[in-house]
C-alpha cells in the first residue's frame, strides 16, 4: 500500500487489519492502475482531454450538462470543500440528495478534493442518518435543501457534523450554488493514492444492522473496467437510465460511473415508477436500462404502449431475477436482461451473463477479473451440482469500517457473500437463496426463491416472498407472503389454488403449507426484500 499523506486518518486507521482482508487477485490490464490516482479525474478530466467536452454527460428533466460543464461544476464543488469549508484530505463528506445533476457533480467534487464520499439515499430518516454520520464520523454534508428536516434533526445529535451546505432552488443565501459561483472552474485534483479510501458505502440492511464498507480509488475504476466491457459492451453513444439511487452502489455504478467511464450519457431521474421509466427510455433514446426484478415485472404489461426501440440491453441486480420475470419481459420487449449478483462489500456485479451466454435461471459465470467457488461449512470447495456458500475473489473486496463482522464475511481470503449457490458442470452459478433463507423442513432443503418462482407464474400473484416458519410437527414449514393482483379474493379458496399450482410446478414437498396475503412486501429503499421482517411477522396488511 502507498498511502497519501492523509491529514485526516480516521478511515485508514479504521480499516480492518490487512491479515483480515480478502485476497486480491493480481491486477492485469485493464485492471492495473497507477499508484497515484484520483478516480474523479479518470471520469471527467480524462474525457474532456480526449475531446468529449461538448458531449452530454448528465441529462435530467431539468438540466443538461456536457462533460466540460460537469467538470467545471465538480471543480467548483471541490473548491468549496477545500477553500470554504477547510476540509482536510480524508475528511468524510455526507452526500444526501436524489438522482440529479447536482448530486453527481458533488460526488466527483468530493473525490477531487481528496475527501471521502458517504452517499446516502434521500428517504433515510433522522435515526438512520444519525447512525451513518456517527459511524463514519462525517465532518461535513452536501445536501438537498428539500431533505433538510430529517438531516437537521440528525445533525443536532451529531456534534462531529460541523458544517452542512444545502443545494437546490429552496436553499439559503449561502447555498452550494452561491458558494460555487465564487470558485474557479479549474481545480488541482488532490494527489491521492490508488489505495486511498474514496467512498464509504453502507449495506442496505436486508439482514439487520447496516455495515459500512470502504472502497479505494482503484476500486471505483475496477468495477467500470470489469463488468461493463464484458457484458454491456458500452460505447460513447450509449444512453444509460434506470431507477437505483446513487446512494446504492448498484445505482452509483450503473447510472453514473459506468456511462461516464465510457464517455457515454447518464440520464438521471429523481423518481421513476414504471410508467415514468418507460417514458424516459422513449424520450431520451436510452440504450441501457438498469433496475430491479420487481420493476421489470411491473413494467412488462405497460411496455407495448411505449417506444422502446432504442433499448438494446437491460440490467437486473439487487435481488434474484425470477425466470418468469425474465421470460415475460423479454417476450414483451424483445430485449434481453443481463442478470447479475453484486454486493456492497464487492462494490458491484461479479457474476453475470449476457447474450448467447445467458441460461435462464442461472446468474451466470464470474465476471473477468473475478473467480468464484461454492464452499461447504468448513471452507472446502464443493463439486458441481452441490449447493453451498458462494465465495468470490477479485480486484475488489470487503473492508468493513471498524466492524467485527469482517471476520464473518472474509474467510481464508474469500469474500463469503451470504448467498447459497450451486455451480453446474459448465461453470454456471445458480442462485438458491440467502444462506439464512434456506428452509429445512422435515429433512428437506428448500430454497425460498424456487418456491417464489413457481408462485409468480400464477396469474393471481403480483409479488411474493417465501420464508421458513416455525411448526410443531415439522420444525419448519414453507410460508409464502403473497400480494394478489386486483380481482382475486384473499380467501381459503385462493390459498388452495396457489398451493395446488405450486405442487404441479415444483416437487410437492416444497409447496407453501402456509400462505398469508399482504398489502405489500417489506423492502429497503433500494428495493431489496427484507425477509427477516417477514420472519418476525412484520408485513403490511397481512392476513391469511
Amino acid at each position: 500500500m502507498e498511502p497519501s499523506v492523509f491529514e485526516d486518518t480516521f478511515a485508514r486507521d479504521n480499516l480492518p487489519p490487512e491479515h483480515e482482508w480478502p485476497e486480491f487477485l493480481p491486477a492485469k490490464p485493464p485492471l492495473h492502475y497507477s499508484r497515484r490516482l484520483n478516480a474523479a479525474a479518470a471520469f471527467l478530466d480524462a474525457n474532456v482531454a480526449r475531446g468529449f467536452g461538448e458531449r452530454p454527460a448528465i441529462v435530467t428533466p431539468a438540466r443538461r450538462l456536457s462533460y466540460a460543464e460537469l467538470l467545471a461544476e465538480a471543480n467548483r464543488v471541490a473548491g468549496v470543500l477545500r477553500d470554504d469549508l477547510r476540509l482536510q484530505t480524508g475528511s468524510r463528506v455526507l452526500l444526501h440528495g436524489s438522482n440529479d445533476a447536482t448530486t453527481a457533480a458533488c460526488w466527483f467534487g468530493i473525490l477531487k478534493a481528496g475527501c471521502i464520499a458517504v452517499t446516502t439515499m434521500p428517504l433515510l430518516r433522522a435515526k438512520e442518518l444519525t447512525d451513518v454520520i456517527s459511524q463514519a464520523r462525517v465532518c461535513a454534508a452536501l445536501a438537498d435543501a428539500r431533505l433538510a428536516p430529517e438531516l437537521s434533526t440528525a445533525a443536532a445529535r451529531c456534534p462531529e457534523l460541523a458544517q452542512i451546505v444545502w443545494f437546490g432552488e429552496t436553499g439559503p443565501t449561502d447555498s452550494l450554488e452561491r458558494r460555487a459561483q465564487s470558485r474557479p472552474a479549474a481545480f488541482d485534483n488532490a494527489d491521492t493514492a490508488a489505495d486511498d479510501v474514496a467512498l464509504i458505502a453502507f449495506t442496505s440492511g436486508t439482514t439487520g444492522k447496516p455495515k459500512a464498507t470502504m472502497h479505494f480509488h482503484r476500486d471505483v475504476l475496477a468495477i467500470c473496467d470489469a463488468f461493463p466491457p464484458a457484458h454491456l459492451h458500452t460505447t460513447p453513444d450509449d444512453v444509460f437510465c434506470g431507477t437505483p439511487p446513487l446512494g446504492f452502489t448498484f445505482g452509483l455504478g450503473a447510472l453514473l460511473l459506468f456511462p461516464l467511464r465510457a464517455g457515454a450519457c447518464a440520464v438521471l431521474l429523481e423518481s421513476a415508477p414504471p410508467d415514468v421509466l418507460l417514458d424516459a427510455i422513449a424520450r431520451y433514446g436510452a440504450t441501457i436500462c438498469s433496475t430491479s426484478p420487481t420493476a421489470y415485472r411491473a413494467m412488462t404489461p405497460l411496455a407495448s404502449s411505449h417506444d422502446l426501440r432504442s433499448l438494446r440491453t437491460c440490467v437486473s441486480a439487487g435481488e434474484a431475477l425470477p425466470a418468469a420475470t425474465r421470460l415475460t419481459w423479454e417476450t414483451a420487449t424483445g430485449t434481453r436482461i443481463v442478470d447479475g449478483i453484486g454486493a456492497t462489500e464487492m462494490l458491484h456485479i461479479f457474476i453475470s451473463a449476457s447474450g448467447d451466454g445467458v441460461r435462464p435461471g442461472a446468474t451466470g459465470k464470474p465476471v473477468p477479473g473475478y473467480v468464484a467457488a461454492v464452499l461447504d461449512e468448513d471452507g472446502r470447495a464443493l463439486p458441481p451440482g452441490s449447493a453451498g456458500r458462494l465465495a468470490v475473489k477479485g480486484p475488489t473486496g470487503c473492508r468493513y469500517l471498524a466492524d467485527e463482522r469482517q471476520r464473518q464475511y472474509v474467510q481464508n481470503g474469500w469474500n463469503v457473500t451470504g448467498d447459497a449457490y450451486l455451480m453446474d458442470e459448465d461453470g454456471y452459478y445458480w442462485y438458491q437463496a440467502r444462506t439464512d433463507d434456506m428452509i429445512v423442513s422435515s429433512g428437506y432443503n428448500i430454497a425460498g426463491p424456487e418456491v417464489e418462482d413457481a408462485l409468480l407464474v400464477h396469474e393471481a400473484v403480483e409479488e411474493c416472498a417465501v420464508v421458513g416458519a416455525p411448526d410443531d410437527e415439522r420444525g419448519t414449514i414453507v410460508k409464502a407472503f403473497v400480494v394478489l393482483r386486483d380481482g382475486f379474493a384473499r380467501d381459503a379458496a385462493t390459498v388452495r389454488t396457489l398451493q395446488d399450482h405450486a405442487k404441479t410446478a415444483i416437487a410437492p414437498y416444497k409447496y407453501p403449507r402456509a400462505i398469508e396475503f399482504v398489502d405489500a412486501l417489506p423492502r429497503t429503499e433500494t428495493g431489496k426484500l427484507q425477509r427477516f421482517k417477514l420472519r418476525a411477522g412484520n408485513a403490511p396488511g397481512g392476513r391469511p
